[in-house]
């Protein structure tokens, strides 16, 4: 379905709620916004097929800025807010964006942009900007007469190198034509007019903001953290009775880490489904978890890409600890160095053959670089079990060679997160005369005054305790935030170019 859809029906019912400020869009009001921006749109000379980019911090009107793209059929491009000028400018550009709408907050990365034909600014002013109220006023609520589907064009967040825009063909059709999302997130997860699904993470990645929009489609109402707070997120649980939320692993973990009386005083019993994925979620969490909220967690795998897709369910998890499950979309292939296939319990390169195939917009390099007669693979690592369940290792663009072994950090970080005093950790391999690489932690500990020799030695210690020697670091750095992604996801290039500053093009 589709939001007019709903306006028709139950039109005074909450499309968006924003968590923090509690502003509240209805389905009429959300009909009537994304009309006029629609309208805004064609009045600008933009057609089907053109790209809008969106430079947003959450807010009330991200959503119906994108369902207007949707209804217009464009094409439209939200850029993650944490970029620098040059980043985003990069995106703006390679997209051949025609309008850039920025909130007032981005202002000044967002006049650094590179010149596109029209530019609006949400919540404030931007000097060369017209204010998106200004642009909206003359503009009747009332549907276009040329509507068609649009689509997002989403770019990978770049953390081994420049993101690519992962595009498709537009589709054709009427705009609420059946949505295969919807279809998956109904029957994995009952998804359903009843839905109250609170959105904690930033909508310009792919995962909140095709599912805010399946929740939408399904008649549901969404609820917009502005930015995630750990007891927050409980708080609005409570205050709304939320159903279904998605979230990233480090999302538990801080979770995991409020006090104990904190976690017990929110009433959670209305959650159906919280459902991870953008990360490998650390074994232990996971028990955690499990173990505080129930038999409630859902975990997926799958990429902005969209070329394969497993799903695993909490009974199963329970039974098959760590493992991402079983293919839905595309058939998993573990292949080796060579292109060989590798037999269940080999570790290799994760391919889906099969699936929907992939391009990233410009770059047919990059097209080539992923896909291949086993179909087209994330970088990931891992390997399939007798029963044809799917275990993640790492992505092989973080693996590290140390003395000849190859060493996944991603167990090591799975260990150091569970340390009390660890916030945050990322394993890399740095230069070593004698071994080549070196494991090192870098580590963003929960006190900035516990930094130092005496934890970092406890940190090596308590690794070693559960871990191979190997995989554990020989030093530990600290630094007051690890550059990660709002999604999870961890920008390692950063790190790698502190200690390897005339091998990039090697840590990408």
């Amino acid at each position: 379905m589709h939001p007019f859809r709903h306006a028709e029906t139950q039109p005074e019912k909450p499309a968006i709620v924003m968590g923090g400020s509690g502003e509240t869009l209805t389905y009429a009001g959300l009909e009537a916004r994304s009309n006029r921006m629609a309208q805004l749109f064609r009045h600008l000379g933009l057609k089907r097929g053109d790209t809008v980019a969106y430079f947003l911090l959450n807010g009330i009107d991200y959503l119906p800025l994108c369902w207007a793209a949707q209804r217009s059929g464009l094409i439209f491009t939200c850029i993650s807010t944490k970029l620098t000028a040059d980043e985003a400018g990069y995106i703006v550009r390679d997209c051949g964006a025609k309008l850039l709408v920025a909130s007032a907050e981005l202002g000044a990365v967002a006049r650094e942009l590179p010149a596109v034909p029209n530019r609006l600014a949400v919540g404030g002013a931007i000097d060369g900007f017209t204010p998106l109220e200004d642009a909206l006023a003359p503009h009747p609520e009332t549907r276009i007469a040329d509507e068609s589907p649009g689509r997002d064009m989403l770019y990978s967040s770049g953390t081994t190198g420049r993101p690519k825009g992962v595009i498709g063909p537009l589709p054709e059709g009427p705009i609420d034509q059946p949505d295969p999302l919807l279809m998956l997130v109904t029957n994995l997860y009952g998804f359903g007019p009843d839905t109250i699904y609170l959105s904690p993470a930033p909508l310009y990645h792919a995962a909140p903001l095709r599912y805010c929009m399946a929740v939408h489609r399904a008649g549901g109402t969404v609820i917009v953290m502005e930015k995630f707070d750990a007891e927050r997120f409980l708080a609005l649980i409570e205050r709304h009775r939320v159903t279904h939320s998605q979230v990233v692993p480090t999302m538990f973990v801080r979770m995991l880490k409020l006090p104990e009386d904190v976690r017990r005083r929110y009433d959670l019993s209305s959650i159906r489904a919280i459902i991870h994925a953008a990360a490998p979620c650390p074994i232990e969490v996971k028990e955690r978890m499990i173990e505080w909220l129930g038999p409630r967690i859902y975990e997926y795998y799958s990429a902005t890409e969209g070329a394969g897709f497993t799903a695993i369910g909490p009974e199963e998890w329970l039974r098959k600890k760590g493992s991402v499950g079983k293919a839905l979309l595309g058939e998993i292939r573990i292949v080796d160095e060579q292109g060989n296939l590798l037999p269940p319990g080999r570790e290799g390169r994760i391919y889906f053959h099969g699936g929907p195939p992939v391009q990233y917009h410009n770059d047919p390099q990059k097209t080539a670089e992923v896909t291949g007669p086993h179909g087209t693979t994330f970088g990931d690592i891992g390997y399939v079990d007798e029963d044809g369940y799917l275990f993640l290792t790492d992505r092989a663009s973080y693996m590290i060679i140390s003395g000849g072994v190859n060493v996944y950090p991603q167990e090591t970080e799975n260990v150091l997160i569970m340390h009390p005093k660890v916030a945050d950790v990322a394993v890399i391999g740095v230069p070593d005369e004698e071994l080549g690489e070196a494991v090192k932690a870098v580590v963003q500990p929960r006190d900035w005054a516990d930094a130092g020799p005496e934890l970092a030695a406890e940190l090596i210690a308590y690794c070693r305790a559960r871990l191979s020697p190997i995989k554990c670091p020989k030093s530990v750095d600290f630094d007051p935030e690890l550059p990660r992604h709002d999604t999870g996801k961890l920008y390692k290039r950063l790190l790698k170019e502190r200690y390897w500053p005339r091998k990039t093009e090697r840590a990408a």
